[in-house]
C-alpha cells in the first residue's frame, strides 16, 4: 500500500469512576484521516479540514505521535497525512486521542505492521502529552483496540481489554463550548480523603464486574465519581439538571465524558438511549448554548481502515 484512509473514532474517557484508566470507543462519530508514502523522509501535515489546528509537525498531536513511532522504526520514505476533523476540539470525547492514534495506526500499516495495536498505544500517548501535559492512554487504548479498555499500569502500558455488554448504548451530550484538557487538570487536587479513594476503588471494580457479568444494575449503580466530578462539574453549564434528565429518563448512569463538556449516560437499549438524549436535549435547550446530540453502540473493533490503494 502507498496510501490508506481510516477511520478514527471519537471515544469516552474515565467513565466517572476510572479516571485515567477507563475508556470505551464509540461508534459512526470520528475523524477520517489519509496517510500517504512520500520519497521526503518525515512527517508533514498537508491538510486539516473541520477544525483549526496547527500543521506544523511538532505542534499537531498526529505529527508528535507520528514522529515517535518513526524514531523506534526508522523509514526510508516518508509520510504526508490528511486530517478530516469530525471530533471537535477541547469537546470531551478524545479529538487529540483520535488524531495521535490514527497517525499512528495508518504510518504502521504502511510500513508493513512492524508494531501491533498494543504497542501503538506507547507512541500514541506521546500526542496525548502534547495535548494536556501528561500522556495518558485511556482514550488512545480504546480507539486503537476498541470496546472498553482498563489501563492497569500506565507505565507499563499493560491495557486490559473488557467486555461490552450487547444491550449498552450511550448518549453524548456536547454543548460547542471548547474545554482543554489542560485547564481541567489544573482543577484537580493532587490529593484526596482515603474514604473518598476506598469509595472510588469499589465503583471501579463493579463497574468491570458488571461488564463482565452483563449486570446493567450493577453498571448503572457503579457510574459514581466522588474523587474528579466534585471538581470539574462547575466547569459544565447545566451539569446538575443534565443528571437529573438522564436518570429520569431511564439512563442506568451518567458523568463527564473524558474532561468534558460533554456529557455522557449509558443506557440499556436503543430506545432508551435516544429517549434519554430528547430528555437531555430539552434540560440543555435553556442554556442557550449550541450543542450536538449523539446515540452510540459500543464500537467494539476501534480504527479501521476505509480504503487502501
Amino acid at each position: 500500500m502507498n496510501e490508506i484512509k481510516i477511520f478514527c473514532p471519537a471515544s469516552v474517557a474515565n467513565v466517572s469512576c476510572g479516571f485515567d484508566v477507563l475508556g470505551f470507543c464509540l461508534d459512526l462519530i470520528g475523524d477520517e484521516m489519509v496517510v500517504r508514502k512520500t520519497t521526503k523522509k518525515g512527517i508533514r501535515i498537508t491538510k486539516i479540514e473541520g477544525q483549526d489546528l496547527p500543521l506544523e509537525t511538532h505542534e499537531n498531536v498526529a505529527g508528535v505521535a507520528g514522529t515517535a513511532l518513526l524514531k523506534a522504526h526508522p523509514s526510508s520514505f516518508g509520510f504526508e497525512i490528511e486530517i478530516l476533523k469530525g471530533i471537535k476540539a477541547g469537546s470531551g470525547i478524545g479529538s487529540s486521542a483520535a488524531s495521535s492514534a490514527g497517525a499512528v495506526f495508518g504510518i504502521n500499516e504502511l510500513l508493513g505492521r512492524p508494531f501491533s495495536r498494543t504497542e501503538l498505544i506507547k507512541f500514541a500517548i506521546k500526542g496525548e502529552e502534547l495535548a494536556s501535559g501528561t500522556p495518558h492512554a485511556d482514550n488512545v487504548a480504546a480507539v486503537l483496540l476498541g470496546g472498553f479498555t482498563l489501563v492497569r499500569c500506565s507505565k507499563s502500558l499493560d491495557i486490559i481489554g473488557l467486555p461490552s455488554p450487547s444491550q449498552l448504548y450511550v448518549t453524548i451530550l456536547h454543548p460547542k463550548i471548547e474545554l482543554k484538557t489542560l485547564h481541567a487538570r489544573a482543577v484537580l487536587k493532587k490529593n484526596i480523603v482515603l474514604e473518598k479513594a476506598i469509595e472510588q476503588w469499589g465503583n471501579l471494580a463493579a463497574l468491570v464486574s458488571g461488564l463482565y457479568t452483563n449486570d446493567y444494575n450493577l453498571i448503572g449503580r457503579s457510574l459514581i465519581d466522588v474523587v474528579v466530578e466534585p471538581h470539574r462539574s462547575a466547569l459544565i453549564p447545566g451539569f446538575q439538571e443534565l443528571k437529573k434528565a438522564a436518570t429520569n429518563s431511564g439512563a442506568l448512569g451518567s458523568g463527564i465524558s473524558g474532561s468534558g463538556p460533554s456529557m455522557f449516560a449509558l443506557s440499556k437499549g436503543k430506545e432508551t438511549a435516544i429517549q434519554v438524549g430528547k430528555s437531555m436535549k430539552q434540560a440543555f435547550l435553556k442554556s442557550n448554548i449550541e450543542f450536538e446530540l449523539h446515540i452510540s453502540k459500543i464500537n467494539p473493533k476501534g480504527i479501521h481502515i476505509i480504503s487502501s490503494k
